[in-house]
């Protein structure tokens, strides 16, 4: 695959054309990305990376760790994926525990809790693999990196403005959320509830649920939250599981077309209950990019190019350079809203 080259000032306009050249009919290689790494000053390492993902068989995480192996290999590296089948937050210890032991150069973990996984992320770093943390972090003292999708506030806020435009800016809607320790999707409700209670005071958040990232517990609580909250004019779900579930279930249900449904999620997942008017309009970043850059993070740490203080640079092949910000975190860029003028355009 090959990115846009617009940096992550781009924002918008870089996910939007990135996606859309994948509808050009370029591979999922690494064809053009070689010399944008090489130009890296010693990114060029051959670094071994392992990606960690939340659980295995979640297409976002698919994504993210094509995009992270794409980019390991235009590094001349070495791209490893494992992890656990369920999203519990002790879950990846043993698979951080088993990295360090083989001697990979770089570790990329979205973790499943921010304290429980600590200790054995900092066992692998004094063993001297770099950990760089994507999608969901942890504590700050036991990874080098955290590449960020898109800042927590900015992730809240497009939530809050889409389910409350849907509604009419007023009624009851509830969150369908991952697990219950997930650290982003914690972040991002507490962020909602703020914004709805500081500039929406005619609607009530009612609940926050929990589908676990599975599809059918996230179905089950959606229908759950149906029965409970007859009046219930919407559900946000922040996780691309548990919206995908969620319109499934409404999409053959009497409160398809009552009952608003928004949050994160991938156009290819969401494309069918677009079109059919299940679902108005929904937000994501690109996470193929997301693990993309994760991964061109972990390469330069690894290289040396890097340490993770604020202020560094480094280059992230077609994505452009990228500096590091306050607490170790690189910020991939902003969310993007699909709906039917543009779903379209984009194939992830």
């Amino acid at each position: 695959m090959r990115f846009s080259t617009k940096k992550k000032a781009g924002g918008l306009v870089a996910i939007a054309a990135s996606a859309a050249l994948l509808l050009t009919g370029c591979s999922g290689g690494a064809a053009d990305t070689g010399s944008a790494g090489s130009d890296a000053g010693g990114s060029d390492s051959g670094a071994s990376i392992t990606f960690l993902p939340k659980n295995l068989g979640n297409p976002y995480f698919d994504t993210s760790s094509k995009g992270g192996k794409a980019a390991i290999e235009a590094l001349g590296g070495t791209f490893t994926e494992v992890g656990p089948a369920e999203a519990t937050p002790d879950a990846q210890v043993s698979f951080i525990n088993t990295v360090a032991q083989q001697g990979a150069d770089a570790l990329a973990v979205s973790a499943n809790d921010p304290k429980a996984i600590c200790d054995a992320l900092n066992e692998a770093r004094d063993a001297g693999v770099k950990v760089v943390t994507f999608d969901s972090d942890t504590n700050t003292d036991c990874r080098d990196l955290f590449v960020n999708q898109a800042d927590a506030a900015g992730i809240a806020k497009v939530q809050v403005d889409m389910i409350t435009e849907q509604i009419a800016d007023k009624g009851q809607i509830a969150v369908l959320s991952a697990a219950a320790n997930a650290t982003n999707q914690n972040a991002w409700i507490d962020l909602m509830k703020e914004e709805l209670a500081a500039n929406h005071p005619d609607v009530e958040l009612v609940e926050v649920v929990y589908g676990d990232d599975d599809d059918q517990t996230s179905f089950d609580k959606t229908a759950a939250l149906l029965q409970t909250y007859p009046e219930l004019k919407g559900i946000v779900s922040p996780t691309t599981v548990g919206i995908a579930a969620a319109a499934r279930y409404l999409s053959t249900s009497d409160a398809k077309g009552k009952v608003a449904l928004t949050g994160l999620g991938t156009p290819n997942q969401m494309r069918e209950y677009v079109e059919d008017g299940t679902v108005t309009e929904f937000a994501l970043w690109n996470p193929e990019e997301l693990g993309y850059l994760t991964a061109y993070a972990a390469n330069a740490l690894a290289a040396g190019d890097i340490t993770g203080a604020e202020g560094d640079t480094f280059e992230a092949g077609d994505l452009g350079e990228y500096t590091v910000e306050k607490d170790g975190v690189v910020l991939l860029g902003d969310p993007y809203r699909f709906n039917t003028d543009n779903i379209g355009d984009f194939d992830f």
